[in-house]
């Protein structure tokens, strides 16, 4: 009987669970819809875009293409004059990992001036790269470049952290390549609004950068 109990719980958690994820995906995709555009010519002008860093290569030492991909977008766009700066954000946890640097050096190849490019090496999570955005660098009026889903969360986090966001989409990967990814992303979304219900601060701000 106990052990009855005891599945009819689990099961019932496992239905609970299964709907927030559901629902908290459906919301973080309606509600950032309108802010996300995929063509250069129609998303608004900001000063800034904010790159949200990944690794350059996968743990089997492939190139990755979400890297690749956001290079591209962030480059697309201060070509066109849609932004005047890069402020890169990304994990610089350890000296073996950098992510800032390695897309700074990557956008340096690609004709962007170093001078127009900031680093944040303290984007440790999405959370991080649009609270650090806002107070240590003073910019509250951003494109944030990514992938459309982690567009949609960033977004998401910046609607509900008084920071005004658009993005623009980065070329996405094919579904066989990123489903794992895309999985992570949903239990993602739901941590995100366990991190905003708790007002989860940033790991680390120090001092104020102006971008100019």
């Amino acid at each position: 009987m106990k052990k009855r109990k005891l599945l009819r719980f689990f099961a019932l958690a496992c239905i609970l669970l299964i709907v927030v994820i559901f629902a908290t995906d459906k919301w973080v995709t309606a509600s950032t819809r309108a802010q996300l555009y995929s063509d250069v010519s129609a998303i608004p002008h900001r000063k800034v875009g904010l790159l949200l860093g990944t690794s350059k290569y996968l743990a089997n030492g492939s190139p990755n293409g979400y890297y690749s991909y956001r290079m591209a977008a962030a480059e697309a766009l201060f070509k066109a004059g849609k932004i005047d700066y890069i402020l890169v954000s990304g994990d610089n946890g350890t000296k073996e990992y950098d992510e800032a640097s390695a897309m700074q050096a990557d956008l340096i190849a690609r004709g962007i001036p170093r001078e127009k490019i900031f680093m944040d090496y303290a984007g440790f999570r999405t959370l991080d790269s649009i609270l650090r955005c806002k107070v240590v660098f003073g910019e509250n009026n951003i494109t944030v470049i990514s992938q459309p889903f982690h567009n949609q969360r960033a977004i998401f986090i910046a609607n509900h952290s008084d920071v005004s966001a658009i993005g623009f989409n980065a070329r996405d990967i094919n579904v066989h390549s990123g489903f794992k990814t895309q999985l992570r992303e949903k239990f993602a979304r739901v941590k995100m609004l366990l991190d905003l219900a708790f007002g989860k601060d940033a790991k680390f701000y120090g001092p104020k950068i102006d971008i100019r």
